[in-house]
């Protein structure tokens, strides 16, 4: 529709602003603050992002006027819809009751699931775990078995018996020879035998199950060890182009090679970068594949299930973790997932039950049903910074994946400890960052819940790998284990510390301090008494020693420290000079007077907050 003269008068009113003009006005803002340093954001993956893009960001991106459905895929692999399987994850301790949850799960909306088999002896335990599931219509993914081939020749005989045509059947085996030496540091027996395996499972599959995909690239791996997004998709892209070119030199069709791949991703809480990564996924999986020369273009096009990250996952304050979870669970739709895992708000501690499963499970369904982000395809395509944060994701992916190609492919690669090494450099700067509360962790390392108590929740022991590979974990693991240790001290029999806040002087700051303080503290199961304002040393001595407290903090500003602070710590000193005696803030000027008036400790926004509470609760005996 032609614009009316009034909708031209009122553009001529706002006419265009130039980039140049932008960072005039920015710049003179900043008042001589670094540019680089206030607004550009730096990321673990290694990107500079910027504070804002324009549409000249988006010249010379070839991909952007390809559309959904066709080559390099970056928009996603279908045209028409945005739809995806809803999977449930389902670990099979009992085959009778891991039944009753898979029928319950399909009842309620599961489309596909995903049963994590730690044993299974015979094709009579295979015919009961699937006992009134219409076969023909769930998708079925095994993960977890020793022989993969052994699983083929049940299920084979499972369909004989009830008369079911295996074509007619989906699903996916969780094949992952490169995934098993990253977390063992060795190949299961050989490398090669590994792959004589896939070619066994390559031929019943292509001959019998043509609807199972065989070659899962658990990605989610790279991912739950700590790796950032760049070296998850770069390792990703390597261990499949290995699979790739080995299984085609062994004498498989590329097409059906690329046809029996999946892709399992973690989607983690970086909501944007999370949705860049699996287009940036798709772009650079396409590439690859179109240099093996493929009968079909859509040979290219990247299976991709994403499953909800582990690594973010917390024991302390798990209903926060339905929050992450939903977050994660748009990026990866909104991105164009072909499949999706949402793991339970208690997979920290325990398998998931029913209240939790169905909760997993309805976040997708929510999200589909009543937002309905399936019936929209790549709604991030245009975003000046979406296009561009795939971009430049994709980048370095691409140079992450060269540097694998260049010492011989993926098994090389984590044979001489590669893989290992760059994402322990990534893992140990993301370790510090949590530390110091730079990367915090809600309910676990700021706004604690300090009347939850979980040591007595915990009912397995979470799987980390073996001595050699790379160790899976979860963020939160090192703050947890320090209020983990509080709550055995107080089982066994142990006080509860206690933190005696007293505050001073100036009201904002004393109050802003106690609060510090509180949360400070309170992150290691510590009491923290409600804060006492500083009336004379007698009262204070008096009433610290009523509480019985372990450790006094005191919050004033740094200017009114300069007023009895050295006074109280003498004095809590000489009363008892076991006690720990803290500062809240860093008055530089004043800190080795205070230090010798008898202060303990200095804690402020940039404390090792993980180390500072280890060496209280060394001190105290915990």
């Amino acid at each position: 529709m032609a614009k009316s003269n009034k909708d031209k008068e009122l553009f001529n009113d706002f006419p265009p602003v130039s980039t140049e003009r932008w960072e005039e006005q920015i710049t003179k803002d900043l008042k001589g603050a670094d540019y680089d340093k206030k607004l550009v954001w730096k990321p673990s993956e290694g990107l500079n992002i910027k504070p804002y893009y324009r549409a000249e960001d988006l010249k010379n991106k070839d991909y952007l006027n390809t559309l959904p459905g066709s080559f390099p895929f970056i928009r996603g692999n279908n045209s028409k819809s945005n739809t995806w399987e809803i999977r449930q994850e389902i670990v099979v301790n009992d085959i009778a009751e891991a039944n009753k949850m898979a029928l319950n799960a399909i009842e309620r909306g599961a489309e596909g699931i995903s049963f994590r088999l730690k044993f299974l002896s015979s094709e009579e335990e295979l015919g009961k775990l699937l006992d009134g599931i219409d076969l023909t219509k769930t998708g079925l993914h095994f993960s977890a078995v020793y022989s993969f081939t052994i699983l083929c020749d049940m299920l084979l005989d499972v369909l004989k018996k009830r008369k079911i045509n295996p074509a007619k059947v989906h699903g996916s085996f969780n094949f992952d020879s490169l995934g098993y030496c990253l977390l063992h540091g060795q190949f299961f027996n050989t490398r090669e035998d590994n792959y004589q395996e896939a070619l066994s499972i390559f031929k019943i599959v292509s001959e019998t199950l043509t609807g199972f995909r065989i070659i899962n690239v658990k990605a989610s791996q790279f991912h739950n060890g700590g790796a950032s997004i760049v070296q998850e998709l770069g390792f990703a892209l390597a261990a499949g182009n290995e699979y790739l070119a080995t299984l085609t030199g062994l004498g498989l069709d590329v097409d059906e090679v690329c046809k029996r791949m999946q892709f399992t991703f973690s989607v983690g809480s970086d909501y944007f970068l999370e949705i860049a990564k699996i287009r940036a996924a798709r772009l650079l999986w396409a590439r690859i594949v179109e240099q093996y020369e493929p009968d079909s273009e859509s040979a290219g096009c990247a299976y991709i299930h994403t499953i909800t990250s582990l690594w973010n996952k917390t024991l302390y304050d798990p209903y926060v973790n339905i929050l992450r979870g939903t977050t994660e669970t748009m990026s990866a739709a909104i991105a164009g997932t072909d499949a999706m895992t949402v793991l339970p708000l208690d997979i920290a501690y325990r398998d998931a039950d029913e209240f939790s499963g169905r909760l997993s499970r309805n976040t997708q369904i929510v999200l589909r049903e009543e937002t309905h982000l399936d019936k929209v395809v790549d709604a991030a395509s245009g975003s000046y910074y979406i296009e561009n944060l795939t971009d430049s994701i994709a980048e370095l992916a691409w140079k992450l994946f060269l540097d694998v190609e260049d010492l011989g492919g993926m098994g090389n690669a984590l044979e001489s400890g590669f893989v290992k090494s760059e994402i322990m450099k990534t893992r140990i700067q993301r370790d510090m960052d949590i530390a110091m509360r730079k990367s915090p962790i809600l309910g676990t390392s700021i706004f604690p819940n300090l009347n939850e108590s979980m040591l007595n929740q915990i009912q397995r022991v979470e799987e980390v790998g073996s001595k050699g590979g790379l160790q899976i974990y979860r963020a939160a693991h090192a703050f947890e284990d320090l209020r983990l240790a509080t709550e055995a001290w107080v089982q066994d029999g142990g006080v509860r510390p206690k933190v005696f806040v007293l505050t001073y002087g100036n009201l904002a700051m004393r109050k802003a301090r106690a609060t510090f303080s509180a949360n400070f503290f309170g992150v290691a199961g510590y009491t923290v008494l409600e804060e006492k304002e500083f009336n004379n040393i007698d009262w204070m001595l008096n009433a610290v020693q009523q509480e019985s407290a372990d450790i006094v903090v005191i919050c004033s500003s740094d200017e009114d420290y300069g007023k009895y602070a050295d006074e109280i710590a003498t004095a809590l000193k000489k009363k008892d000079k076991d006690i720990q005696v803290v500062i809240a803030g860093n008055p530089k000027d004043l800190i080795e007077p205070l230090k010798k008036a008898g202060v303990d400790e200095f804690i402020h926004v940039r404390s090792n907050v993980l180390e500072t509470l280890r060496k209280f609760h060394k001190h105290i005996g915990i």
